[in-house]
């Protein structure tokens, strides 16, 4: 307990004596964490299910990882176990037999439906203390700021590109440039 205080009287301490910037800084770090937490992870059961649902039909396993950004590793022990529920089925490829092709059974199909209406109203909430035009307003703050920041600190490894992350709407595949910043 004594140490959890300790904590907070420091971050209290912390924000008191940092300028606006510094403030700014302390939030979206704060809000960053907080989304984490609230949020599927990218290779989370939930958002591939959303993800193969979006796609519609089989899709092979290797553009699904690079859809979801996650090694092929991760995505073969999360798709086994969605296998194992019967919420998808795995198939060689016709076209490439080395290929595995992914694809939902009804049974998946309902359980991504569920999963994306489950987000929705998790979006919904993280917002309600705002009002539609000040979530207006935010997102034009917002979209200023990753604007800004793409263009001036592109090495920094962000994603961030308008319309949001890229031509297709979603993250662009980085590669590590060995000194553990991300490139294109």
């Amino acid at each position: 307990m004594k140490n959890e205080n300790d904590k907070a009287a420091w971050r209290e301490t912390h924000y008191q004596l940092a300028d606006t910037n510094g403030k700014l800084i302390i939030h979206l770090r704060d809000i960053g964490h907080m989304m984490r937490g609230l949020y599927e992870g990218r290779g989370s059961q939930q958002r591939i299910l959303i993800v193969l649902n979006e796609l519609g039909g089989a899709v092979t396993q290797r553009m699904l990882t690079e859809r979801l950004q996650i090694r092929s590793g991760s995505a073969s022990e999360v798709i086994g176990k969605l296998e194992s529920a019967g919420y998808i089925i795995r198939t060689a490829s016709e076209t490439d037999r080395r290929s595995v092709e992914v694809a939902l059974t009804e049974k998946g199909r309902e359980a991504a439906e569920e999963a994306k209406r489950q987000r929705e109203l998790r979006h919904e909430e993280m917002f309600l203390c705002f009002t539609e035009t000040e979530k207006e307003e935010l997102l034009v703050l917002l979209e200023k700021l990753s604007s800004d920041w793409g263009k001036r600190f592109p090495s920094a490894g962000t994603r961030l590109e308008h319309p949001h992350h890229g031509r297709d709407g979603h993250h662009k595949p980085r590669k590590n440039d060995g000194h553990g910043r991300k490139t294109e």
